[in-house]
C-alpha cells in the first residue's frame, strides 16, 4: 500500500496549494530556469526548499550521501551527481552552485569512524571514501580526530573539497573563469538553524544569520557569499 502520509499530503496539495498556485505550475510545465544549483545531503533533516523558503522551479537540487561532489573522471558507467551538475551548468546555465553541508552528517561520521559495510556492496563506504582528501588536509594542518569539534571541521573541509572537485569539470571551470558562474560553500546547523557560509578568501565558515533559526532566502545567501 502506498504510504498513507504521502497520500494525505498529496490530497492537501491538490485541495489547497495547487489551486492557489495554478498559474505557476502551468508556467513550470513549459520548462524550468532556476539560477541556483544546490547540492545537499539526502539526510531527511536537511530540506533545502524548507531551509531557504523556496518553491517549485526556484532551485535545482542534487541530493546524495554527505553532499559530495566527486572529481571529474571519464571511466565507469554511472555518474548520477556528475550528470546532474552537467545538466544544471550546460543546459540550465545556472549562475550559482551552492554546496550545502550540515551538522551531524552520518556520511561524514561513517568515514571518520571507519564504520563497517551495511551490505556486501558497501556502496556507502565506497562513496564516502571521497572524503579522504579532506581528512588528509585536516591531518596536514595538525588536526586530530580526538579533538573536540573534529567532525564539524571535517564537514566544513568536505564542502571545500567538493568545491575544488567542481573545478575539475572543464565546463564548470570555464564558466567560473569567465564570471558566468559562482561557487559557494555553506553549512547548516540542524539543532540551531544557523547557516554558515564559507568565506572564499579565508576558508572559514561565517554565520550569516542575525539570529539562530532564521533562514535566509537564496538572494540573501548569494549577497552574503559575494560580500
Amino acid at each position: 500500500m502506498f504510504p498513507e502520509g504521502l497520500t494525505k499530503g498529496y490530497r492537501n496539495f491538490m485541495g489547497d496549494r495547487l489551486p492557489k498556485e495554478r498559474e505557476k505550475y502551468e508556467t513550470l510545465s513549459e520548462g524550468q530556469s532556476p539560477e541556483i544549483l544546490l547540492i545537499s545531503c539526502c539526510d531527511s533533516r536537511v530540506a533545502p526548499e524548507v531551509i531557504f523558503d523556496v518553491g517549485p522551479g526556484e532551485i535545482f537540487t542534487i541530493r546524495n550521501v554527505a553532499a559530495i561532489v566527486p572529481p571529474y573522471e571519464s571511466g565507469g558507467e554511472y555518474h548520477g551527481t556528475s550528470s546532474a551538475v552537467e545538466f544544471a551548468v550546460q543546459s540550465l546555465e545556472v549562475k550559482h552552485i551552492v554546496v550545502l553541508g550540515h551538522a551531524t552528517c552520518g556520511g561524514i561520521k561513517a568515514h571518520a569512524t571507519g564504520a563497517g559495510p551495511l551490505s556486501k556492496g558497501n556502496f556507502i563506504g565506497k562513496w564516502v571514501s571521497l572524503v579522504q582528501p579532506a581528512t588528509d588536509k585536516l591531518k596536514a594542518e595538525g588536526d586530530d580526530p580526538e579533538k573536540e569539534g573534529y567532525l564539524t571541521r571535517l564537514e566544513h573541509a568536505m564542502v571545500a573539497q567538493s568545491l575544488e572537485n567542481l573545478l575539475t569539470f572543464e565546463f564548470v571551470r570555464e564558466r567560473v573563469e569567465s564570471g558566468k558562474l559562482k561557487l559557494h560553500g555553506a553549512h547548516f546547523g540542524i539543532k540551531t538553524g544557523d547557516l554558515k557560509v564559507r568565506n572564499p578568501e579565508s576558508g572559514k565558515f561565517e554565520s550569516v544569520n542575525e539570529s539562530a533559526g532564521k533562514p535566509l532566502s537564496p538572494g540573501a545567501l548569494m549577497a552574503c557569499s559575494n560580500a
